[in-house]
């Protein structure tokens, strides 16, 4: 799974480095831009403010001027100043007569205090207004630059801001692409130096595991009526002819001089291989196995890799085929043996298997004149000794066949427990 995505990886780093660097360009030249103007967070509303008060600089001053006389004239003429202070002076010339008189007139004086402190701040703003029109050229200009930059980059300079952090850490990623390369290129080696020792020693242990399954199945084999047949267990590789590329991406594996198809489960083609009698040629399960011995030759696997096999279910149909006697009773102890580990399902018409099931179940057929319908039924220990006598002789109500049922039965639980 690592070598696949190293590989994966490596090969779009490598297929597209031409958009990488056309990226990589577009994107330095974007940061170049912004750092040429260098915006600050906040920057534009204060040169917006700016902006305006220096185009209106002029009609703020006048306006400031006439305030300023308007509350304390330079020429002379009636102001704010003169007229409150007339006003406290008539109010003084009567405190002593009335407390509430006196009270208007402190109140005067106080107001005094605050209107010449608004005269003084009024021409102090009045002299600080910049009509400087170079000043205002150069805000305009500023305002442009930002403009452009949020044209481009974002609706406002904040987005400006983090898109230059985005993109520079994106062009650190891209600038470094030939060096993720060479990383690459020296893990991919590495990988694949790995994953050919492990496959070669996952083969020298199949090849080991094959021969001892062949000869343990070949001998359930013999006590299933098959004495004659022989299962082998073939472990190959597929090898192919060394890649003209061999950092392409998906080649084969190279172990040793060969380069060889691999896989998640290794280097290694596993198959089942029957000869059914003696002197013909090992062929596949699939082509040299009738119905009846390639479900013998399943019963015998499944008995060999009992307790290690994840499968829970098992269902035989007439594994026993072909066979009787001694065989048909060492059919159902295998069966039987199988049970252990899994659930075990078998149709059988012979009593030496059904003898060796837990449980017993008759299938039966009915027919009312119009549908036929089939039914099951599970037998108690009474009714599985009739069954198993009818099996055996073909008839009912032998005393005999019934006798037999009963010790066949006693011999397969005996089975069973041991």
């Amino acid at each position: 799974d690592r070598l696949r995505a190293v590989e994966e990886e490596l090969s779009d780093v490598v297929t597209h480095a031409r958009e990488r660097a056309r990226e990589a360009d577009q994107l330095r030249l974007g940061l170049e831009e912004i750092e040429a103007v260098a915006p600050q967070a906040g920057e534009e509303d204060q040169l917006a403010a700016e902006e305006t008060r220096l185009g209106f600089a002029d009609t703020l001053r006048a306006a400031a001027e006439q305030a300023r006389e308007a509350l304390s004239s330079e020429q002379g003429g009636p102001d704010a100043m003169g007229t409150l202070g007339a006003a406290r002076a008539l109010l003084d010339g009567v405190r002593d007569h009335d407390p509430e008189a006196a009270a208007l007139a402190d109140r005067a004086a106080e107001l005094g205090y605050v209107l010449a402190d608004l005269a003084t701040d009024v021409a102090s703003y009045a002299s600080g207004i910049d009509t400087d029109p170079a000043r205002l050229a150069a805000v305009s200009e500023r305002r442009a630059d930002l403009t452009k930059l949020t044209r481009k980059y974002g609706e406002t300079l904040e987005e400006v801001l983090a898109w230059a952090e985005r993109s520079a850490a994106r062009l650190l990623e891209l600038d470094g692409s030939d060096e993720r390369v060479e990383a690459l290129r020296t893990e991919r080696a590495r990988l694949r130096t790995e994953l050919a020792g492990a496959a070669t020693r996952l083969s020298d242990l199949r090849l080991d595991a094959a021969h001892r399954l062949g000869d343990q199945v070949s001998d359930e084999l013999t006590l299933l009526a098959m004495p004659h047949a022989r299962v082998s267990v073939a472990v190959r590789q597929h090898e192919t002819e060394a890649p003209s590329d061999p950092g392409a991406p998906g080649v084969p594996l190279q172990v040793g001089e060969r380069w060889l198809r691999f896989a998640p489960s290794g280097i290694d083609e596993v198959e089942l291989l029957l000869a059914a009698n003696t002197g013909s040629e090992p062929r596949p399960l699939d082509k040299g196995a009738s119905g009846g011995e390639l479900s013998r030759v399943m019963l015998a696997v499944e008995v060999s890799l009992a307790g290690t096999s994840p499968v829970p279910t098992f269902v035989f149909d007439e594994v026993d085929a072909g066979v009787g006697g001694a065989a048909a009773v060492e059919v159902g102890r295998r069966l039987a043996a199988l049970a252990r580990s899994s659930q075990v399902l078998v149709v059988t018409h012979l009593p030496q298997v059904a003898a060796y099931a837990d449980r017993h179940v008759v299938v039966r057929k009915s027919h009312d004149g119009t549908v036929t319908s089939s039914g099951l039924t599970v037998l108690d220990e009474d009714a599985r000794e009739v069954e198993l006598s009818r099996m055996m002789a073909g008839l009912t109500g032998s005393d005999t066949a019934l006798a037999h049922a009963r010790e066949l039965l006693e011999v397969a639980r005996s089975a069973r427990v041991g």
